[in-house]
Order: C-alpha cells, then structure tokens, then sequence
C-alpha cells in the first residue's frame, strides 16, 4: 500500500525537481509540434494547464467527488446552469511550497484529494513559483493543473504519478 505521502504530498526539490522541469519542457515541445503551430504559445498554454490558484481551484470544483467505487470521476458531467463548459479533467496539480502567505494554497490538498488529484509540491531554493511559472511563460504560478488531454505531457505525469 502507498504511504499518504507517496500519494498526496509528492515534493520535489534539486536534482529531481530539475528533471521533473526538464522533462515537462520536453512535454510540452512535443505536445506543441503534434498539435501544430496554429494557436498563439499563450492560448496553448491555457488549453493544456490550468494556471493560477483560481483556475486550478475552480476546475477542481466542477469535477466530480470520487466516491468509494471511484467510479463517479467518469460519468459523464450533469447538466446543470453551473456546468455550461464542458467538463474537464485534471491529472496533477503543481504547486510552489514557498507560497506566502501559505493560506491562498491551503485549500488545494483537501480539494485535490476530494477529487483524486495527485498534488506534487514543487521546493526550490530560488523560489517554487519562479520555476513554475517559467514552464507556462509568465513570472511565477504558485498553481498549475495539468489537463488531461492524451498528449506528451500527460504520458510524462502518468510514469512519475
């Protein structure tokens, strides 16, 4: 059996965070060149991750609890005035270990959980934030969700998850 850590507080730091980065890089080039070029780098961006602790927190929202059966995750989504997206899916979040103040993630272990999210918390000594938010090209990002869209990147979180 899986210890509590192993499954809910993935951190990475040094060399293993740096390969994790690395490999997401990759990912994401490759995810890039087999979807084509049509789309601005930014909006691609968006369409693959969910970015920022607002996104992340509100696309946790809308998917459904897991249940005992664990079934519920994959029924399709009821139509409700609050659903008029379609449903999506995350596969990991990444969040920065160095948030301050450390109340805006608070909220996201027992959310992610609640919906079988794997959390993977990221610690760098020049600051968790910065390296994430290089992977999606802004400043910092103290929050990403990785969509599930059947690309690269998702095969990179399948074999470290």
């Amino acid at each position: 059996m899986p210890s509590k850590a192993s499954t809910e507080n993935n951190c990475y730091e040094g060399e293993q965070l740096a390969s994790l980065l690395q490999s997401t890089k990759r990912g994401i080039e490759l995810a890039r060149c087999t979807d084509g070029n049509s789309l601005p780098e930014k909006i691609w961006l968006k369409q693959q991750f969910s970015i920022g602790v607002n996104d992340v927190t509100r696309v946790l929202e809308r998917m459904r609890p897991c249940t005992e059966l664990g079934k519920s995750a994959q029924l399709p989504p009821l139509i409700s005035s609050t659903h008029r997206s379609p449903l999506v899916k995350l596969q990991a979040v990444l969040v920065a270990s160095d948030t301050k103040p450390n109340w805006l993630t608070k909220h996201l272990p027992g959310l992610a959980s609640s919906r079988g999210v794997p959390l993977i918390f990221v610690k760098d000594n020049k600051g968790g934030s910065l390296r994430l938010g290089e992977l999606v090209k802004l400043k910092t990002a103290i929050a990403i969700g990785i969509k599930e869209k059947g690309n690269p990147i998702n095969k990179i979180y399948e074999d470290i998850l």
